[in-house]
């Protein structure tokens, strides 16, 4: 039988299609992985923000986990959003024994600015999650928060990579500028303890970007389940998110979602 590449995600739902587990799966298909998920939360959300949040018994993520593990090949995991420590413990027993690549996209600060965890899930997802993930991509509200420190520069957003690397023991982080304004160019920094990397891309200007960091994470994790390196990965990861940036939807009423087909060379007229 032909080995497929398999990804999984553990994450929250967006019903509106454009983030969360509708966005990994989404990105996994176009990239030839098998996507399977893992529900943490089921999120009322749409363009506009987060109307509701339903986070599931603990014995049912669990319960998810197993159904998977027990069965499935599994090649490369993401986690988003894991809402509380609770959750975090029983995601770090089932991937602690396992030698996957993990990618960590950690949901933590809300569009609008409101952080989605408090400072002990924060300190228990640095201490026991970061040490088992491949790479971790913060954007640069969830870097502050993960480090304490402001970040307004290319410098600082290098710094805070290096303290997630050294201090807190991911193998690698990868801090995205999307944020930083007064660039032409939106930049993300990979560092894996050793070397500095650069990833940059024209910035695009437009409102429609809901979904890009769990889209972004998810390219990435899709390539890892291929076996690609983490270089090539996140390389290849920056250019799909970009021209799904480019390509996006003016859908919904808010900030509209990503164009996750907007690298499929073939089109349905």
């Amino acid at each position: 039988m032909t080995e497929v590449a398999c990804s999984l995600t553990i994450a929250g739902t967006d019903p509106s299609g454009g983030a969360g587990i509708q966005a990994d799966l989404k990105t996994f298909q176009e990239l030839q992985s098998y996507g399977m998920s893992v529900i943490t939360s089921v999120v009322a959300q749409n363009t506009t923000g987060v109307q509701s949040i339903h986070h599931l018994p603990l014995q049912m993520i669990d319960d998810q986990l197993e159904s998977v593990f027990s069965d499935m090949p599994v090649h490369a995991v993401k986690t988003g959003m894991i809402a509380n420590i609770d959750m975090m413990k029983v995601i770090q027993k089932h991937l602690q024994d396992k030698k996957l690549p993990l990618v960590i996209d950690p949901v933590m600060v809300a569009t609008s600015g409101d952080t989605l965890i408090n400072d002990e899930a924060r300190n228990f997802l640095r201490e026991h999650l970061l040490p088992l993930c491949t790479v971790t991509t913060p954007n640069l509200p969830e870097a502050e928060f993960m480090t304490g420190m402001q970040i307004t520069t290319l410098e600082e957003m290098q710094t805070a990579a290096k303290i997630i690397v050294h201090d807190y023991g991911a193998k690698a982080a990868l801090v995205k500028g999307g944020h930083l304004s007064g660039d032409e160019d939106a930049v993300d920094f990979l560092y894996d303890g050793k070397e500095m990397r650069s990833f940059s891309a024209k910035r695009v200007d437009t409102v429609n970007t809901h979904g890009t960091g769990c889209t972004y994470a998810a390219a990435i994790t899709a390539y890892l389940s291929h076996g690609f390196s983490l270089d090539d990965a996140v390389q290849k990861g920056k250019i799909f998110i970009t021209e799904a940036i480019k390509q996006s939807f003016d859908l919904g009423k808010g900030s509209g979602p990503t164009n996750h087909f907007a690298t499929r060379k073939e089109t349905v007229r």
